[in-house]
């Protein structure tokens, strides 16, 4: 069912009219999984009228195929702009998760030369010299920021699908190094691997 497109876009085109011609949705995946790393994306909407029979959603709420033909659909075309931020497990025991979360949002942002504020799915800002906005369920209210959680969701799982074939035990290409049952079997069958976050009590 088609939403409102006025209503979809409704955060970003407000943003314009104030003058800001890079509006920036953001969104990370991965802060709760026990192995791999946290990725970012951070996309700008180029062309609204590319979206206009598309009802987004956030990655959450779509099928894992319907997430890859999404993403392979839009960044093949020229409808956003958009760059992924990528912080290992080392960096996340190093740092913790959240300050490795901001790391990814900035490493992503960087890579867009025209963002002028930054709409950021979450409860804290990154402290950029950009203007920031702090958004609770951004990927649900978020046109921007509902495209940066697919990318950034098929990003991981596709990372997440390659360690599969180094530990093919643990069954990261289903779990994507989240604490579902058969993970935490793994675990406690063959201990950590190399990419489990150590500093996560749970281990």
């Amino acid at each position: 069912m088609k939403e409102n497109e006025s209503g979809q876009f409704l955060e970003e085109k407000n943003l314009i009219k104030e003058g800001f011609l890079g509006v920036v949705g953001i969104d990370e995946v991965g802060r709760g999984s026990l192995a791999g790393p946290v990725v970012a994306a951070a996309a700008i909407i180029n062309d609204f009228t590319f979206f206009e029979n598309i009802n987004l959603v956030d990655s959450k709420r779509i099928s894992e195929k319907k997430r890859e033909l999404f993403f392979d659909f839009v960044t093949s075309s020229e409808s956003i702009e958009f760059s992924v931020g990528i912080i290992s497990h080392k960096t996340i025991d190093q740092i913790n998760i959240l300050e490795a979360t901001k790391m990814a949002m900035r490493q992503a942002v960087s890579n867009l030369p025209r963002a002028d504020v930054l709409l950021i799915d979450g409860n804290f800002l990154l402290n950029t010299e950009l203007e920031e906005r702090a958004i609770i369920k951004g990927d649900e209210k978020v046109a921007s920021c509902k495209i940066a959680s697919i990318i950034a969701k098929v990003t991981r799982d596709r990372i997440m699908r390659d360690e599969a074939k180094r530990y093919p035990e643990y069954g990261f290409d289903r779990n994507k190094g989240y604490g579902t049952k058969f993970h935490f079997n793994a675990i406690s069958e063959n201990g950590i691997c190399s990419i489990h976050r150590k500093t996560f009590r749970c281990l």
